[in-house]
């Protein structure tokens, strides 16, 4: 007899094999998202706007494209194995604003573009991109404004 725990566990490792199941069909897997970290990073070092960012908080790249390649894990495939608060660290970081949120997003499209998974597969990337663009940028901006920040991503750009 399994007990509530177990079922729940049980439940939990269904779900998580199901959302890796439906990303792979899409062409996103493990491969995919070491790609795309990778060459997206790589743009962003180089991006006159963001890469100044990027340069005064990370001088150990490969960690942190571990860290970014396990948080994509865990959003694409429901993985669990990151841990950490990007809020947090986005709201460390003055004077973000909705300009290097589009940017990001610019820079995120144009990566899976190139990269070219199935439709299907760009499209669920991109969701969840954006997604997380927007709720940074809006909480950085409830923060700083107050409750006028509630719709701060509305302008962030779509695939």
């Amino acid at each position: 007899m399994h007990t509530t725990t177990e079922k729940s566990r049980e439940q939990v490792h269904a779900a998580r094999a199901e959302k890796r199941a439906h990303a792979v069909a899409l062409g996103v897997d493990e491969r995919f998202v070491s790609l795309m970290v990778e060459r997206f990073y790589a743009n962003t070092r180089e991006d006159e706007l963001l890469a100044p960012i990027f340069a005064e908080r990370i001088s150990d790249w490969p960690p942190h494209l571990e860290r970014m390649k396990s948080f994509w894990r865990s959003i694409l495939f429901n993985s669990g194995e990151f841990s950490g608060n990007p809020m947090v660290k986005h709201m460390a970081i003055p004077g973000l604003e909705e300009s290097h949120f589009v940017r990001w997003l610019e820079l995120f499209y144009a990566t899976l573009d190139a990269l070219g998974p199935q439709p299907e597969g760009t499209a669920l990337v991109a969701e969840r991109a954006r997604a997380i663009a927007d709720s940074l940028l809006t909480g950085i901006t409830i923060r700083r404004d107050g409750i006028s920040g509630t719709k701060a991503g509305r302008n962030l750009p779509h695939v």
